[in-house]
């Protein structure tokens, strides 16, 4: 380590895994620098909505207001269901088939919100401020050596010393690649374009997802995305032209609609990689810079919001000396993320415009309508179904926490999530016990017992085969 002031976290990347692990960071009690290479926040097209447990993940921390006050009712969400039939609470899609009934899932509380992810990047920034978290804007990484000690990063803006380094930029991560971290997968087979237009006669495109002969499309006034299945595009970086989108709906839609104007435009493709780990060291890498996939079903801000929950209270833990934990964040979202892969692979096979994918789609449609069905497919698309091996039989062990309100002893009643917004681990029982410092003690009126880690995961519960004194030494 040079001589430089050490920071506790230094993050890389000011988009909402990288603010939010920062604030997880903060509410634990470690000081964290985020560094952003853009100057100014990147106004592209990104998430429409979040996830249900990314959701939680920001409800625990006291944003449900916030999120209250910023969702919205998207036209996308209504067009694209058009023709679909009622659907009471957002469920989401499977590779375009509206067919998730939230009433038939086990608990229909628990949805995604249609919060774009430009206001939930206000959102945390201003939460960011309010906690004093510093954010660098204009310093690029440039190159980084790390020891037993910590890590040593050279930047744009000149060298500094951390005692761990986090990236959290994007699919393309810098840090990702300079520490050599593998990052297998499958490559590109879609050309796809979501954009924010004027059409000359936008009547000419039908609206909600359309299957054609050439390709997807969804069309809502002013907003378009479309896929062709023929392959990446020859350059990723080059430019977007509004002649090259006008082609591509002309082409997937069948018809002569012209762009009269342009003002947001991007490419993507169904590319889908995942680090073979999270972590090199004092490396680590969470949201897309740990995986990347198709953004079929929306789930990729959700993943990331839980990586970065799940990271934070062991980083903290980590920067006051007892890093035992962290190589638990490999262990436990590695696989989720892995199953969003090929959950977004098998949604792309899907949709492929032809006869075979079309009879496939109805019977793949006939099974996700059957309850248990419908419940495997929701479930894994919010993320409601994760559960975490902690080598327990209980089958709540292991899972994210639900928010429940509970009698207290003094016959008042509180949200578990209301419990959880200064951070640290939550344990509810009617017994009088000792616990360590951050584990907070909510005397209930009655059972069930359960120990609630700073990331939702329930820990332990009365049921469990081992006791609550091998979880508090385990977890805290």
């Amino acid at each position: 380590m040079s001589d430089l002031v050490v920071h506790d976290v230094v993050i890389v990347g000011a988009g909402p895994v990288g603010l939010f692990l920062a604030i997880e960071l903060e509410t634990a009690g470690v000081k964290p620098l985020v560094l952003e290479r853009l100057v100014e926040p990147d106004r592209g097209i990104k998430a429409a909505a979040i996830g249900a447990v990314g959701v939680e993940a920001l409800e625990r921390r006291g944003f449900a207001r916030a999120l209250d006050e910023e969702q919205v009712t998207m036209p996308m969400t209504k067009a694209a269901r058009a023709g679909s039939g009622p659907v009471k609470k957002p469920g989401g899609h499977f590779s375009a088939l509206f067919v998730i009934d939230q009433d038939l899932q086990r608990d229909p509380e628990r949805h995604s919100r249609m919060v774009p992810q430009e206001a939930l990047e206000r959102i945390l920034t201003a939460r960011a401020s309010e906690l004093g978290i510093e954010i660098r804007r204009g310093v690029a990484v440039e190159g980084f050596e790390q020891d037993n000690d910590g890590v040593t990063v050279q930047t744009s803006a000149g060298p500094l010393s951390t005692k761990y380094l986090v990236g959290c930029d994007g699919g393309r991560s810098r840090v990702r690649k300079l520490a050599g971290f593998e990052f297998p997968g499958t490559d590109p087979t879609i050309t796809g374009y979501q954009a924010l237009a004027e059409f000359d006669a936008p009547e000419k495109l039908a609206k909600g997802w359309q299957r054609t002969p050439r390709g997807l499309i969804t069309s809502i006034p002013g907003r378009v995305f479309t896929a062709e299945f023929d392959g990446p595009p020859p350059d990723r970086d080059a430019p977007i032209t509004q002649a090259e989108v006008e082609a591509s709906i002309q082409r997937v839609s069948g018809t002569d609609v012209k762009i009269l104007s342009i003002s947001k435009a991007t490419r993507w493709t169904d590319n889908a990689r995942q680090a073979t780990t999270y972590r090199m060291g004092r490396v680590l890498l969470a949201g897309d810079a740990a995986h990347v996939h198709s953004p079929f079903g929306g789930q990729g801000l959700n993943l990331g919001l839980v990586d970065a929950a799940n990271l934070g209270w062991k980083l903290a833990a980590a920067v006051k000396g007892r890093d035992h934990l962290l190589d638990s964040y490999t262990a436990e979202r590695h696989s989720v993320g892995a199953r969003v892969l090929e959950n977004t692979r098998a949604q792309v096979a899907l949709v492929r415009p032809d006869p075979l994918t079309s009879a496939l789609r109805t019977i793949v449609s006939d099974l996700i309508k059957l309850p248990q069905g419908n419940r495997y497919i929701g479930e894994m698309l919010s993320g409601a179904g994760i559960r975490y091996d902690l080598g327990e039989d209980d089958p709540l062990v292991g899972t994210l926490a639900k928010d429940q309100l509970r009698t207290l002893a003094d016959g008042s009643e509180e949200r578990l999530y209301a419990l959880m917004e200064k951070g640290g681990g939550v344990f509810l029982s009617p017994s009088e016990r000792s616990l360590p410092q951050n584990v907070h003690h909510t005397h209930t009126k009655e059972g069930p017992s359960i120990l609630v880690r700073p990331d939702g995961c329930i820990a332990w519960t009365d049921a469990s085969s081992t006791s609550l004194d091998e979880a508090l030494a385990r977890w805290f």
